[in-house]
């Protein structure tokens, strides 16, 4: 048996020696300690494969703070963590309420997926039925609103909501007992394999959800006035574990069972094959935010207009930077 940190450090091995260090020093980290999130949803995996990538970058204390779900937002503007990725609809929202956050890059596409009944064929057909959520604005109701939306629906007055946690929200699904339901890794893969329901939106490969990020890397305003060389180092270990996920998915499978964030490999590898990690180079993360905003807007879940939204809740400066050094 190997330990974790062995294998994880060999990940890291691997991958920093794939992509040439820029050239010059790299001036010294503002800080070395560094906290993410850890949630249940496996599509986060570059997010806990960078753990060795973050300190064969220099930081010293990398800790992982549990989420158990509520806004991102709120671990990361009072103190509890310092970066994460997030869900971009739901930080959409908590932009709009005020909170001082900004997004810093996309990282992949493809985490959720809509299943519905026999009672549905397609998103329309949610007119006058049910829908399961964790909570009003919570991650799988503001993407359920987002696509509902986006055909015309006012999720508003056409969507009921009945607020669950997670998995008694599936039971009720399983059951019959509400109309749809959107899930994230490992649900979507788990209610196809059972042959629960059907899909009415993969947004792996369903357009236009396909065409954006569902998660970006996250950060409070103030960790990155005060530490932008820190947060730099930050997003370049969690986009070159991003590429990772992409490029070696048996690799990144098993570091999510060595790490303990999954103890089932073949499911981890299935979510590592499906999910498209390999495009942050490729879409403009601004454009997912004005798509998700404009959809937001239109079902009522935000007042500011894009651009209100984007203007002081974006620093791509990293990001540019980045796309020069990592060129993959």
């Amino acid at each position: 048996m190997i330990s974790r940190r062995r294998f994880l450090l060999g990940s890291a091995g691997a991958v920093v020696a794939r992509w040439p260090e820029p050239a010059g020093a790299q001036p010294a980290l503002e800080t070395k300690r560094i906290r993410l999130l850890r949630s249940a949803s496996l599509c986060w995996a570059p997010q806990y494969i960078a753990d060795e990538l973050l300190r064969a970058e220099g930081f010293t204390e990398v800790t992982y703070v549990q989420f158990f779900g509520g806004p991102v937002s709120e671990f990361l503007v009072n103190g509890t963590a310092d970066i994460s990725l997030n869900f971009v609809g739901p930080n959409i929202v908590r932009v709009d309420q005020g909170d001082p956050v900004v997004f810093l890059a996309g990282v992949h596409v493809g985490c959720f997926e809509v299943f519905g009944t026999d009672r549905l064929r397609r998103i329309r057909d949610l007119k006058g039925k049910t829908a399961g959520v964790e909570a009003l604005n919570s991650a799988d109701h503001v993407f359920l609103t987002s696509v509902a939306a986006h055909v015309g629906l006012d999720p508003r007055r056409d969507i009921t909501w009945v607020v669950n946690p997670p998995a008694e929200s599936i039971r009720l699904f399983k059951e019959g007992k509400i109309d749809a339901a959107l899930g994230f890794p490992p649900t979507p893969q788990r209610l196809r394999d059972e042959r629960i329901g059907h899909v009415l939106v993969n947004s792996a490969v369903d357009r236009p959800w396909s065409q954006y990020f569902c998660c970006l890397v996250t950060a409070s305003r103030e960790f990155v006035r005060r530490n932008p060389v820190a947060t730099k180092v930050a997003v370049r270990a969690i986009l070159k574990a991003t590429d990772l996920c992409a490029q070696e998915p048996e690799r990144a499978a098993r570091a999510l069972v060595a790490g303990g964030y999954t103890s089932a490999y073949e499911r981890a590898l299935q979510i590592m094959k499906e999910l498209p990690y390999g495009r942050w180079r490729e879409y403009d993360p601004e454009d997912t935010l004005r798509f998700y905003a404009l959809r937001l807007h239109e079902a009522g879940m935000i007042k500011a207009s894009p651009q209100r939204i984007i203007a002081p809740a974006t620093d791509w400066r990293f990001l540019n930077d980045l796309k020069k050094e990592l060129k993959g």
